[in-house]
């Protein structure tokens, strides 16, 4: 079997059932979207303005859920070692690690984004643009995640140096997610939104691979 598609389908297993996977992830987004009317009241009119934002903060902090064991568990057990010298380089080994990331829980928060915006009052016309910018930023958010991981590898407290380190790259895609389906519910151009969501993307997914492989590379010694 091709490696590219053997080490997928090992991440693939790995990032489902890594902590809870999807269904733990999926859990957390729900949590949030129902807790949101509790803290700032049920009047339709203030959740619906707040619906889109609220969907990409739960995206980017249900995002974070399984990072800490992204490379964590194949360090401690030597495995690492192994894809290190394979015939993918760490390189390729990140960016595959990260792709079934999104896979596993990208994905499936991606098609639960439009749903919680909708329960929050969003109007029925932005879900579909909704679902495609969750889908693209959670990519986004899957390789620099991955990035995040890979700098933390080691650590005593990796979990919480991930979020320090993630939380602020995850800041422009949730304010382009925002603002974009904002403009689209106000029918205002949103094009320009999308587009910076996907060179945002596009930047991670080039650079956040060569990152975390010299990181790696690192806490190997």
């Amino acid at each position: 079997m091709n490696p590219v598609m053997l080490l997928f389908r090992r991440e693939f297993g790995l990032a489902w059932g890594r902590g809870g996977g999807a269904i733990m992830a999926l859990a957390f987004f729900a949590a949030i979207t129902a807790l949101t009317p509790l803290t700032v009241g049920s009047e339709p009119e203030r959740l619906a303005a707040l619906a889109v934002g609220s969907s990409w903060l739960a995206l980017a902090l249900a995002s974070l859920l399984s990072l800490e064991r992204l490379f964590e568990r194949d360090f401690e057990d030597g495995a690492l070692d192994l894809l290190a010298i394979g015939p993918l380089g760490l390189v390729g080994v990140s960016a595959i690690k990260a792709l079934a990331q999104w896979v596993a829980i990208g994905l499936p928060l991606a098609v639960a984004a439009p749903v919680a915006a909708a329960a929050l009052g969003a109007p029925d016309s932005i879900l579909p643009l909704t679902l495609a910018a969750a889908a693209i930023g959670g990519l986004g958010f899957a390789f620099t995640g991955m990035m995040g991981a890979a700098l933390a590898l080691g650590s005593r407290r990796g979990g919480l140096l991930i979020a320090v380190v993630v939380l602020p790259l995850f800041a422009p895609p949730a304010i382009f997610g925002a603002g974009l389906l904002v403009a689209a519910a106000q029918g205002l151009p949103w094009v320009g939104g999308l587009a910076l969501i996907f060179a945002w993307t596009l930047f991670s997914v080039v650079v956040s691979p060569m990152v975390a492989a010299f990181s790696v590379r690192d806490a190997l010694g």
